[in-house]
């Protein structure tokens, strides 16, 4: 095991917007021109772009001072192995530290602003000027830590997927999705555009989205019962399910669309799906399992929890 000052820190970055478009359209100037052909506003790209710039060159300087580090692209976390000691840092919005923490072992996770003026960063407490501070507390144990509940999906053929936010699963393209869905006694087949599967902090994210748009609609409908809904701790020791347009038919129900999954519990669901089911986590669409006919998902709490310093 390294010493506190040995130990190792792996810094994630994300390419900004005005990266992405370079990347597709080969130049600057076809990236320009693309966007202010749309009537957008191409310097509002070049702003951020020249932010993120200068949050990683701090980032680097203070990893630089402090000893032993690591860059790597987001799109490489799939493959990319943490060792047990490594302090991990998340330089971009809330959505990279959730797509980093769901590769990691209980490592400390320090999330990092790059732009405090743009983006709201409710996982992002720290600046990249506060860098070296906050690395050398979480090295010697001196930086709380906030434990983040996270959902596992695990295939009948030993595949497995974590989540930080939730798990997605269903169709590939805007198609129907087939299966039979079970929780406890209770078992029926059913025809939806999917199911989301949602842990305490993805409760304020697209599961909130979706209860969001189900009580106005059924407000319209009946009015005068108002509900207010409440999103769960980050710590809850239970996930939430929620069924995407469910469609009932003869063969297919609409009973078992919106539930709890407690710890000690599985949600299980068998895929009917010929082609293109698959299941993926935290808006990664590109790191996803199969999820064929016959195939059949576990979902649970994941045994291991993440650690966001704070």
């Amino acid at each position: 095991m390294a010493t506190p000052v040995e130990r190792k820190v792996v810094l994630v970055t994300r390419r900004t917007r005005l990266e992405e478009l370079v990347a597709r359209y080969h130049t600057l100037a076809q990236a320009r021109f693309y966007i202010e052909h749309l009537g957008a506003d191409f310097s509002d790209y070049v702003r951020e772009n020249a932010a993120y710039a200068h949050s990683l060159q701090l980032a680097v300087e203070g990893l630089q001072a402090r000893g032993r580090y690591q860059i790597v692209d987001r799109g490489y976390l799939p493959n990319f192995m943490f060792a047990p000691d490594d302090i991990v840092v998340a330089l971009g919005q809330d959505g990279l530290v959730a797509n980093t923490m769901k590769y990691l072992d209980g490592q400390p996770l320090v999330g990092v602003n790059p732009e405090p003026s743009r983006w709201d960063g409710v996982l992002l407490p720290f600046e990249a000027k506060d860098l070296k501070l906050v690395l050398d507390d979480v090295a010697h144990d001196r930086r709380a830590t906030k434990a983040v509940t996270m959902a596992e999906a695990r295939l009948s053929d030993g595949q497995t997927l974590r989540a930080v936010n939730d798990l997605f699963i269903g169709p590939r393209t805007h198609t129907s999705a087939l299966y039979d869905i079970e929780l406890g006694e209770r078992r029926e087949s059913q025809s939806s555009s999917g199911v989301i599967v949602s842990t305490g902090l993805g409760s304020t994210a697209w599961l909130k989205s979706m209860v969001t748009g189900s009580l106005g609609i059924a407000r319209a409908l009946s009015p005068g019962r108002p509900f207010k809904y409440k999103a769960e701790p980050w710590d809850t020791d239970r996930l939430t399910f929620a069924v995407r347009e469910p469609f009932p038919t003869k063969t297919s129900s609409a009973d078992l669309v919106f539930g709890a999954v407690a710890r000690e519990q599985e949600l299980k669901i068998r895929s009917r799906m010929p082609d293109n089911g698959v299941i993926f986590s935290d808006g990664m669409e590109a790191d996803y399992l199969r999820f064929t006919a016959g195939m059949v998902a576990t979902i649970t709490i994941a045994a291991v929890a993440g650690r966001l310093a704070v």
